[in-house]
């Protein structure tokens, strides 16, 4: 075979795989396509099959990834300790994963992989992730938010735990100095971490009503550990009630914003 007759070979070769992969990436945005509408019909299962299909035609269309790993998510079921449901979770958050190969800022993959870890209750995983979110979109209040609601998970939980044990009523303070420096050895980052990420979301969003009501819950975990310091426990037990009268302002400032708020209205000129 003469040397002409060889580039001639390998330019039909060429032309033949750029044809191929070009009509291979139509077929898989066809696929997206059927997958997006099956979705929007809340057919997952149909729409999980024609987003596979557009990642094996395309592994580079990132969309379908996204939406595959969405399709999954949609599935999963919060606390159903399951192998079927467990398994979704997890495919949607190696989904999601292989987006982030592609895109390491891809801050949609970010927080779903944050949100799924939070519903699978793998508290560190998922402030691992909404860290990260914080770091792609510091200006996006609401993963502030999460983190600081897994902090008040993780304080509260062992801490009413002990309470139990100990056969207290809510309004009762940790009378068991041995205990409440226990706890307060344990919980005293995650409050503090807690405090700090709501402040950050409240400065980013000042009618985030969600973050105030944290607030509140937050200040009443560093009252109970703070053991020997009445005065201290009084200061934080009563920023605690400011936030919950801050809260509800806000709340109430947001509906009266709504339309229909100010409720019927009679026509007076008859």
């Amino acid at each position: 075979m003469t040397k002409s007759v060889r580039v001639l070979a390998l330019i039909a070769v060429g032309l033949a795989l750029f044809f191929t992969l070009g009509c291979n990436k139509l077929k898989a945005r066809d696929q997206l396509n059927k997958g997006v509408q099956a979705y929007k019909n809340a057919k997952y299962e149909e729409a999980i099959g024609h987003f596979q299909q557009a990642v094996s035609m395309d592994p580079s269309l990132i969309n379908a990834r996204l939406y595959l790993a969405t399709a999954y998510a949609q599935q999963y079921i919060p606390g159903a300790d399951t192998e079927d449901n467990n398994r979704l979770g997890q495919e949607a958050i190696d989904e999601y994963k292989s987006v982030l190969e592609r895109d390491p800022k891809n801050i949609n993959s970010i927080k779903g992989i944050a949100y799924l870890y939070l519903q699978m209750k793998k508290f560190e995983d998922s402030k691992t992730f909404y860290r990260k979110a914080i770091t792609a979109d510091p200006n996006d209040p609401e993963p502030y938010y999460s983190v600081a609601v897994i902090d008040w998970t993780q304080t509260y939980q062992p801490r009413m735990e002990e309470r139990a044990k100990l056969g207290l009523k809510p309004e009762e303070p940790l009378k068991d100095k041995k205990v409440c420096e226990l706890l307060k050895e344990k919980n005293t980052v995650n409050i503090q971490d807690g405090i700090t990420n709501l402040e950050k979301a409240l400065q980013l969003r000042p009618d985030y009503d969600d973050a105030m009501a944290y607030m509140n819950l937050m200040y009443r975990e560093r009252a109970d550990v703070q053991c020997d310091d009445p005065e201290a426990r009084a200061a934080d037990l009563k920023a605690a009630d400011d936030w919950v009268d801050k809260t509800m302002a806000t709340k109430k400032a947001k509906a009266e914003k709504q339309p229909g708020a100010q409720g019927i209205t009679l026509d007076q000129s008859k």
